[in-house]
């Protein structure tokens, strides 16, 4: 055995001793009182309130370059909305639910509850473009649900990993909430461990061998993945507000989010006027690029070898390629990983960067005649985890929403359904299942456990379902099986 297989063997016995020492701490708690997870949804806001600043600093190392404001608001204030949400509607989420029943049981005395339950311990796969919102957004609603957690942050941002790895043990014992690191290894091994639950967020293709490693222990998942999220802008829209904020939310760290606008789809006379206003947008909110602190750059050379690969093969393919360059910046000194906004005119499905999910700041513009057109674009690729629509026409905007099936919708804007605490967030199709947020998050990590109390009535005699059939029984079956 080669010294590096004995370490990994060694390392994922160290997992699977962590999982029993979790299960085994939560079984003896049962039931987990609202006090005790509060205490821990506290300590967890604490955790990054007092680390906030450590956090902002690791994520600027890991990406080369990361604004400062832009982490405390996607990163830290992304974690702190939810865990004050779940502190202060816990208590509401926690109570039993009364459900009503069949005529005549309830009126001769029977009852019917649901009560959530946890579900034990929950595994959490977190990526590396808002690492530290994308393990604490979820855990929110783990530690709202009174599970215990295992965590596998992304091997891509180690100097957040290691931070979040101490500061978790600051705050918590391992028994309630343990951080475990390494790479694709590790992350492949964690996936097949019998948990309880299993979050992960991250890429669609690895998303399916994720599914695939847990369905072999019969592990419930839910994955928040990605995909080609569209932007129609309507004959309606406010072009030069519709465009800003696209440009913004297409710019925000540099386009490596999930539900960023992947390309858009514009009216074929709008296409010079859209253009025209995100350059616009741009240059305003960035009139600078390579020394601007507000402007994030891409994680890696790798990663930046990816998006200049789909700009190349789109022009060589017949794309006009419109570099959105404000102060005209030679991108190609610098000690970052930073590209400017490039946007792809005229592209075709026959072009990778229409093929896969771009995760940069790079963005096709299409054109099209009718919105039945865009509609129709939209339908005939996977299910989007989001969709931007922009306009002031009721009928289109209706049409847009009941003609396309995506994970979530804005509309006059991007990426805000993900910000509302109390919209359930997830994906379909290969943009993912399961969802979490708010109610619907701590119902994902709950067993809902049905209850009925029977009273001291014979209901079954009663009813004539109850041996030796008779009379009663039959009129009671012709009376249940009626048209």
């Amino acid at each position: 055995m080669s010294e590096a297989t004995a370490v990994l063997e060694r390392d994922v016995a160290a997992m699977q001793a962590l999982l029993l020492k979790q299960r085994a701490s939560f079984t003896a708690e049962l039931p987990v009182s609202a006090a005790v997870r509060k205490d821990r949804l506290r300590r967890a806001l604490k955790l990054v309130l007092e680390h906030k600043d450590g956090f902002v600093r690791a994520l600027s190392d890991d990406f080369g370059h990361r604004s400062a404001e832009q982490s405390l608001v996607t990163d830290i204030m992304a974690s702190v909305k939810p865990l004050k949400h779940a502190l202060k509607h816990l208590d509401q989420w926690m109570r039993p639910e009364r459900r009503k029943l069949d005529f005549p049981l309830g009126l001769l005395g029977a009852k019917a509850m649901v009560e959530y339950q946890p579900k034990g311990v929950v595994g959490v796969i977190a990526p590396w473009n808002f690492p530290v919102n994308l393990t604490f957004a979820p855990l929110a609603n783990i530690l709202a649900a009174g599970n215990r957690a295992l965590i596998k942050p992304s091997e891509f941002t180690p100097a957040t990993s290691d931070l979040m790895k101490r500061a978790f043990t600051q705050y918590f014992d391992e028994a309630e909430i343990a951080v475990i690191l390494g790479g694709p290894e590790i992350g492949r091994a964690f996936s097949e461990l019998p948990f309880d639950h299993l979050i992960f967020t991250g890429a669609t293709a690895i998303g399916r061998h994720v599914m695939a490693a847990a369905a072999r222990n019969l592990v419930p998942v839910t994955l928040e993945l990605g995909g080609k999220s569209p932007t129609i802008i309507g004959r309606s829209a406010d072009i030069a507000q519709a465009t800003e904020r696209v440009a913004m939310g297409k710019l925000m760290n540099a386009g490596q989010i999930c539900l960023a606008p992947d390309y858009l789809l514009v009216p074929a006379e709008k296409e010079n006027s859209v253009i025209e206003g995100l350059r616009q947008a741009t240059a305003r909110m960035y009139p600078t690029m390579l020394a601007n602190d507000d402007y994030t750059s891409v994680i890696s050379k790798r990663h930046r070898d990816r998006l200049e690969a789909h700009i190349e093969d789109a022009r060589a393919k017949g794309a006009e390629i419109i570099e959105v360059n404000p102060a005209n910046e030679d991108f190609s000194r610098q000690n970052t990983n930073k590209m400017p906004l490039t946007l792809i005119r005229n592209p075709t499905d026959a072009m990778t960067v229409m093929q896969e999910e771009i995760f940069g700041p790079v963005l096709p513009v299409m054109r099209y005649d009718s919105i039945d057109e865009a509609i129709a674009y939209v339908n005939g690729r996977d299910r989007p985890l989001g969709l931007y629509w922009f306009g002031t026409d009721a009928a289109e905007e209706r049409r847009v929403l009941d003609r396309t099936i995506s994970g979530g919708v804005t509309i006059n804007d991007v990426l805000f359904h993900v910000s509302a605490e109390d919209l359930p967030f997830g994906g379909i199709g290969p943009a993912g299942m399961g969802n979490y947020h708010g109610l619907d998050g701590f119902r994902t990590f709950s067993h809902a456990k049905a209850i009925y109390r029977q009273p001291k009535m014979d209901l079954a005699g009663l009813a004539g379902f109850k041996p030796p059939y008779g009379e009663r029984t039959r009129k009671a079956l012709a009376r249940e099986l009626k048209a």
